[in-house]
Order: C-alpha cells, then sequence, then structure tokens
C-alpha cells in the first residue's frame, strides 16, 4: 500500500477528495454484493419450500402408496375396564364375547418381623446365629420353575448370603432393615413360575422360623406340594425302596455333581500345574548356577545392610569437609556401584525366593484341593488325535452315598412335615408355637373364556386371532363384548391429513409464484441500513424476501406437476375415478381465496367452514365401500411420489438428488459471486492506493519548491 500523506503543503482534504474518487468507482463491488445477497434469501426461500415438499412425500406419500397402510381396524369393547384390547393387522371383523375367570398372579412372600436375640437391629449383615430360635447348621431348598437349589446355612450365613442364594436360585429377593422383613418374589407372574421355600432338615426348618419365612403350609400350595412330592417317595423303615423310588432323580444329581467335580479338577490341576512349572523353572535356575536359594527373609536382611552400607558411603562423598582425597573418592564411588550390583542382585533372588515360597504353598494347597476333588470322583485322562489330554470321571461311592443321603432326608423330612400338616394343618408356627407372620400369595395363570373357548396364559395377555386382549379385572359372569370393524376414522383422518399437507404445499407455491414484483428494491448495504430503523428494515426487506420465487420456473414445474395427477382419473377396477368422486373438490374460482383456489376441500369436514353442512361422502364410503377407497389413494399416492421422485433426481451441474430446484446451480453462483467481489475490491483497492501515491508526490513535490524557495529567500538576506 502506498504511503498515505495529508494536504499539508497543498491545503487540500485529500482524504475527503480520494474516498469521492473511490465511491464513484466502488458501484461495481456494491451491485455484485447486493446481488449475492439476494441469491442467498433465494436460496433459504427454495431451501424451506423444498422441506415441505419432501415432507410432503415421505410422511405422507410413502406411507400411502401401500395398501396395507389402510387395512386398519378398531376393536370397541363394552367394559374396558375389564379388559382392553389392541387390534392387529390379521383381526378379523365380528362382534365376540369374553369372560376373564381370573387374572394372573405373580408369587410373592413376605416374611414376618424377623428378631434378633440380643434385641439389636437386625441388618443384612446379621448374622443367622444371632437370630431368635436359630437352631445350628442346616439345609433350606429353593424350587422356582424347573430349577432347584439346596442351600447350606450355618451360624455364619448372614442374611445378605441368603438374598444372594435366593436371588441365584432365579427369585427377586431384598430384605428391609427398617420393618425387618424379607421380601421374595418370582420374576415372572404364573402358576409355572411360583416358588418354594422349604427345609432339608430340623435345623433348616428352625432357620425359616429364624427368618420369618414359614408360611403356613394351607397358605402356600408350592410348599406344600414340594413337601407332598418327596413325602410320596418316603417308605418308613425302608431306605432303600425310599432311594429307588427317587432313583432317576439321584441319578441325576449324581451326574452333574461328577460333571461339576471334573471341572474342578481340570481348574485345579491347571493352576498345579502352572505353579508347579515356575517353582521347577526356579530351581533349574540357580541348579545352573550352582547356587542354593536361601529365604527371602535372609535377603531381605541382607538388601537393607548393603543399603544402609551404601548410605554410608554417600554421605563420605558428599560431605563438605570431607578428607578422602581424589583417589579414595574414586575408590568410594567403585564400592557403592559395586554395592549397588549385589543389592540388584540379592533384590532378584529375594523376588525368585518369594515367588517359590507362594507357589509351593499353592502347590500343597491344591493338592488337597485336587485330593478331596478325587475322594469324590475317579479321574481317568487319555489323548486324542491332536495330542491333546482328556478326561473322564466317574463317580465314587461317597459322592453317590452323599446324595443319596441328602435325598433320604430330605423325603424324610417331607415326609413329617406332611404327616405334622395333616395332624394339625396349621404350621405357620414355631416350636413354642408362636406364629410366623409370613404370607405367601402364590402365582397363578390368567384364565379367559372367548367365544366359549378357554385359555389359558401365565400373564394377563392373550394374541388370539389378530387381537391383543389384557385381562383387567375379573368379569364374574358378565360377558365383555368385543367389537371389530373397519377403522373409518382412522382412513379418513389419514387422507383428510394428507390433503391438509398437500393444500399448505400449493398453496404455499402459488402465493410464492404470484408474488407482486419488488421492481427497485435491492438489499440494502451497511451505510443505507445506518439511517434506517430496525421496523423498516425488516419491512423493505420482506418486500423483497416475499418476491424473490415470483414467476419461478421450477415452481411452475413442481406445482403444474402435482396439480395434473390430483386431477387426473385413476382406474378402480375398469372404472375410471376422480377425487369428486369421494366428495374431494377445489372450490368455485370465485369463492375459493388468492393462492387457495388449486386446495382441496373434503365435503362434510367439520374442520372446514366452506364444506361442513355437505354430506360427508367420503366417511359414508369408507365404511360402505372401503376397498374402492384404499385403491384409489394408494394409485393416487404411488402416481404422485412416482412423479415427485422424478422432479427430484439429480441433473449433473444443476440439482443434488432429493431437491426440487438447482441447488448445485445457485452454490456454484454463489461462489462465482464471492470470487468476483474479491477481485472487484482488489481493483477498488489498487485504485485508492493510486491515488494516495499521486497526492503524495505532490505534496512531496511541494514540499521541495517551499525548501528551496526558503532557501533563495536566506541567499538573498530575507528573514
Amino acid at each position: 500500500m502506498a504511503m498515505r500523506m495529508s494536504g499539508l503543503m497543498s491545503g487540500m482534504d485529500t482524504e475527503s477528495l480520494i474516498q469521492q474518487l473511490v465511491e464513484a468507482k466502488s458501484v461495481k463491488v456494491t451491485t455484485a454484493k447486493k446481488a449475492q445477497t439476494k441469491l442467498n434469501w433465494k436460496q433459504d426461500a427454495w431451501k424451506e419450500l423444498n422441506t415441505k415438499l419432501k415432507n410432503l412425500q415421505s410422511k405422507f406419500l410413502s406411507n400411502m402408496r401401500f395398501s396395507t397402510s389402510y387395512t386398519r381396524k378398531v376393536t370397541k369393547v363394552s367394559n374396558p375396564n375389564a379388559v382392553s384390547v389392541i387390534t392387529g393387522e390379521n383381526a378379523v371383523n365380528g362382534v365376540q364375547e369374553l369372560e376373564v375367570e381370573q387374572l394372573a398372579k405373580t408369587a410373592y412372600l413376605t416374611g414376618g418381623v424377623v428378631k434378633s436375640s440380643t434385641g439389636d437391629s437386625v441388618t443384612a449383615a446379621t448374622k443367622l446365629s444371632e437370630l431368635d430360635g436359630f437352631g445350628g447348621e442346616g439345609k433350606i431348598n429353593v424350587t422356582t420353575g424347573n430349577t432347584s437349589v439346596d442351600i447350606n446355612i450355618t451360624g455364619d450365613t448372614t442374611i445378605s448370603d441368603v438374598l444372594t442364594q435366593l436371588k441365584n436360585a432365579g427369585l427377586n429377593a431384598s430384605f428391609d432393615s427398617k420393618w425387618g422383613r424379607f421380601s421374595v418374589s418370582a420374576k415372572e407372574s404364573g402358576a409355572s413360575n411360583d416358588f418354594s421355600i422349604t427345609a432339608l432338615d430340623d435345623n433348616g426348618e428352625k432357620a425359616l422360623e429364624a427368618m420369618k419365612l414359614k408360611v403356613d403350609l394351607k397358605d402356600d400350595a408350592a410348599a406344600l406340594a414340594e413337601y407332598r412330592k418327596y413325602a410320596g417317595y418316603f417308605v418308613v423303615g425302608d431306605r432303600a425302596a425310599t432311594l429307588a423310588n427317587m432313583s432317576g432323580m439321584i441319578q441325576k444329581d449324581v451326574a452333574s455333581r461328577t460333571e461339576s467335580y471334573l471341572n474342578q479338577y481340570k481348574s485345579l490341576t491347571a493352576s498345579r500345574d502352572a505353579a508347579q512349572k515356575t517353582i521347577d523353572e526356579i530351581n533349574k535356575k540357580y541348579a545352573d548356577k550352582g547356587i542354593t536359594l536361601d529365604t527371602a527373609e535372609n535377603y531381605k536382611t541382607q538388601i537393607e545392610a548393603k543399603n544402609k552400607e551404601i548410605e554410608t558411603l554417600n554421605e563420605q562423598l558428599t560431605a563438605k569437609d570431607s578428607p578422602l582425597t581424589e583417589a579414595d573418592k574414586k575408590l568410594t564411588e567403585e564400592k557403592i556401584a559395586k554395592l549397588q550390583e549385589e543389592v540388584k542382585d540379592l533384590s532378584e533372588k529375594k523376588a525368585d525366593a518369594e515367588s517359590l515360597a507362594a507357589n509351593t504353598e499353592a502347590v500343597t494347597k491344591l493338592n488337597g484341593q485336587i485330593a478331596d476333588v478325587e475322594s469324590y470322583v475317579t479321574i481317568t485322562t487319555g489323548t486324542n488325535d491332536k495330542g491333546e489330554t482328556t478326561y473322564s470321571a466317574a463317580a465314587t461311592s461317597k459322592l453317590t452315598g452323599e446324595v443319596e443321603d441328602r435325598y433320604y432326608a430330605k423325603a424324610e423330612k417331607a415326609h413329617r412335615v406332611i404327616e405334622e400338616y395333616e395332624n394339625a394343618p396349621s404350621t405357620n408356627a414355631d416350636a413354642d408355637g408362636n406364629g410366623m407372620g409370613a404370607t405367601k400369595v402364590s402365582g397363578q395363570n390368567a384364565l379367559i373364556t372367548l367365544n366359549g373357548a378357554a385359555y389359558e396364559n401365565t400373564n394377563n395377555v392373550f394374541e388370539i386371532n389378530g387381537l391383543t386382549f389384557t385381562a383387567l379385572a375379573k368379569t364374574n359372569g358378565a360377558p365383555v363384548t368385543v367389537t371389530t370393524e373397519q377403522d373409518v376414522d382412522g382412513i379418513y383422518d389419514m387422507v383428510k391429513n394428507f390433503l391438509k399437507e398437500y393444500n399448505a404445499v400449493v398453496n404455499e407455491m402459488d402465493k410464492l409464484y404470484n408474488a407482486d414484483p419488488a421492481r427497485g428494491y435491492e438489499p440494502l448495504s451497511d451505510e443505507e441500513k445506518d439511517v434506517m430503523s430496525e421496523g423498516d428494515i425488516e419491512k423493505y426487506e420482506k418486500k423483497i424476501k416475499d418476491s424473490l420465487l415470483r414467476r419461478d420456473e421450477n415452481i411452475s414445474t413442481v406445482s403444474a406437476g402435482l396439480k395434473s395427477i390430483m386431477s387426473s382419473g385413476i382406474d378402480v377396477n375398469g372404472k375410471t375415478m376422480h377425487l369428486f368422486d369421494f366428495g374431494i373438490e377445489t372450490l368455485s374460482y370465485m369463492v375459493a381465496p388468492d393462492n387457495e383456489k388449486n386446495a382441496y376441500h373434503i365435503a362434510g369436514d367439520p374442520d372446514d367452514g366452506y364444506t361442513s353442512g355437505n354430506d360427508d361422502k367420503l366417511k359414508s364410503m369408507i365404511a360402505n365401500d372401503p376397498d374402492t377407497v384404499i385403491t384409489f389413494f394408494t394409485k393416487l399416492s404411488q402416481d404422485l411420489y412416482g412423479k415427485m421422485l422424478d422432479m427430484s433426481k439429480s441433473v449433473d451441474g444443476y440439482r443434488s438428488f432429493g431437491n426440487f430446484y438447482d441447488d448445485k446451480k445457485m452454490k456454484s453462483d454463489y461462489d462465482e459471486y464471492t470470487s468476483k467481489i474479491a477481485t472487484l475490491e482488489q481493483k477498488l483497492n489498487d485504485y485508492e492506493d493510486s491515488w494516495y501515491k499521486k497526492f503524495s508526490a505532490m505534496e512531496t513535490a511541494m514540499a521541495k519548491m517551499q525548501q528551496n524557495a526558503n532557501a533563495v529567500t536566506a541567499l538573498l538576506g530575507g528573514s
């Protein structure tokens, strides 16, 4: 940029003169900027209209072009408090009768108030031995669905442990320490998901009493059934006969435990072998060096001593008044380095000694665990074709005996419980006759009768012939009428909403296309805005924006395409039909408001002030001849969708797919304006700089002339 000098010598306001000269040349820049602004507004106007067109296509026509969108049915029930109904696509029209005989229930056990033997409050961390009435080590059983789990109870078992075991058995379980009660429930409703918590021995029963989980058997069908089941296997005075009755379950249990022990064996031997490998590697490492590894504790003592020696030597080296000569210092440094190497070696030996001790201890422990497993199963190993070790296991008499003992004890306990129950049915009491306070809601199935046929389900939801019934309350002998019919209102609303959206888009295009011209109006420059109020600026710019798409060629093409399809006839079973055959027409030219002359109105539409008083032909046809209505609007929607797809296809250099206007061309033109404006602004800057150079040269020349004049005056003796 040229050096800029003010008119000090000439007395001229050069700044104003240059700005006036530049302003005359800036018209091209201003004109280009205004044209670019106008184009930007036009892009925004088309983007907004394009969104509305795409919504019409994707939200309405995309669905309405498929006949399945019209297969809507609705079901009404005479007593919605007893049953609710969801209507599926395959539901059959007709009237049915339904009765709700029984609602499904989820099994739920609420325990009595648990008390501590010391009077302290009971929490999840409380041990069962601290509960009032606890009898010692015992067993209880939890059965839910097809799962049966035995739980070992000891004095150290906590309430939290019991909750964990109940959850592992497939139940929901919690303990409310505020109220001191257990809450146990099945995860799903229905009789098949009911559960039982029963005692396997006397101490197990006392544990249930202490936890207040013992329910009166007359109120707990699942527990009573479980006890009866095992009591039925018991033969008084004949253990062999009792076990024979349960042989199938015993064999299954033995097989399951055998598999479990086999898996334990594999895991334990793998861990032991890994530990032994580490031991062998450490022993070999030091055997090769001819060293006998000491204990880790001895190495620790040696390391501490050497570190202390290193510390002392370092103090001698760093002391301010050290008496050491340079030679002594060098020897000391060498000694420290040697000690550090020894510490490093000792540290490695210490780590190996610790590893050796830990792995040796682990091998001993693992061997004991393996021996315990081997007392229950006989392990046989082999090798397969790949050279891999194979394992098989067979139960020992110890395992079989323990399982038989458990099942016999279970049957014997069940026999005694049932015997007591039959003698005194109310057994919801502890040994001292104190009530447990536990209550049980048994799981049960839902039962309904539909048209005389009985249906049963684990929950209250029944899917029958395209209808989904949800039982809400028993009908107590008063049948509910279920009526399924064509959803006239649903189809009517779909057509009505489509026409509403179509009208909005077409009216918008007519308004934009027929807008008043804005001759003489151009976007305002910043200088022009500075002298106008915000309200005046908004009105001025609105005049321009409203006219941007006046007589727009793309609007004309799209609008004409949609109107042509809507006014064309549709073949319905060999008959050409139009929208007016369904009571859908545009208003007369004299009645319709400006830019709404192509909008369609439904005769009898209560929301339409022009046609609400007419007969509702569309709704009547949907009710009486739905197939004709569906066929017509399906084909009409297909034609409209296809036309819009064709009008929004991609055109190289002009249009992107899915747009109804030349978005690519507009962007290209906008970018060209940006380049053009940059070029014009650079030329304007160059023009301005050239004038500053000229005036600067003039000022410089005048300054030299003044300087020379002063010099002549001085020579002539002037002052």
